[in-house]
């Protein structure tokens, strides 16, 4: 029986999984989504949602215990047929994806079900991605609604000049 007994197996051994969980994250870090099976996402979700959450601390011991638990990578793109270095893991995490999340207390990270099976196992795919800024600013827009006041969308804007082009139709037909 497998009473308190937490986390999948996966069908693999304890080192494989840690590896394959680093991965993930660190592609979901790098891409800020990606494609995977439900088992694999619903495993690496919690793991990535700790990282975020130690980079919006920021700290230096912080930046050290998220090495220690990811490692701290390249992240390598490829330009014009040659890999080009964009920087580290670890630095992307701390710089641009942890500040992106500071007025928000979890919750950073999505699943969402595709309909497409897998060809090989029929396994069930889906989205990992982090949750991005449109969503909070979709939040604030419907808040000002719901409230009454005008935002920065809804004021008006007065009528742009008209154009030439209607000033010389104008003038020919006088």
């Amino acid at each position: 029986m497998r009473h308190r007994v937490a986390g999948r197996r996966l069908s693999r051994t304890r080192e494989h999984r840690l590896a394959m969980r680093r991965n993930l994250v660190a592609s979901l870090i790098q891409h800020e989504t990606i494609s995977t099976t439900i088992e694999k996402a619903k495993e690496v979700k919690p793991f990535a949602e700790k990282l975020i959450t130690l980079a919006k601390n920021g700290t230096l011991s912080a930046r050290r215990r998220a090495i220690a638990m990811l490692g701290n990578r390249d992240i390598i793109d490829l330009e014009d047929g040659e890999a080009v270095k964009k920087g580290t893991l670890i630095g992307k995490l701390f710089s641009e994806i942890g500040p992106r999340y500071l007025d928000r207390s979890g919750g950073y990270t999505r699943i969402i079900r595709l309909s497409l099976k897998r060809l090989g196992d029929n396994s069930q795919l889906v989205l990992l991605q982090l949750v991005g800024e449109d969503e909070s600013a979709k939040k604030e827009l419907k808040a000002a609604k719901a409230s009454g006041k005008k935002t920065k969308e809804t004021i008006e804007v007065e009528e742009p000049p008209e154009s030439d082009d209607t000033q010389t139709d104008e003038a020919q037909q006088q």
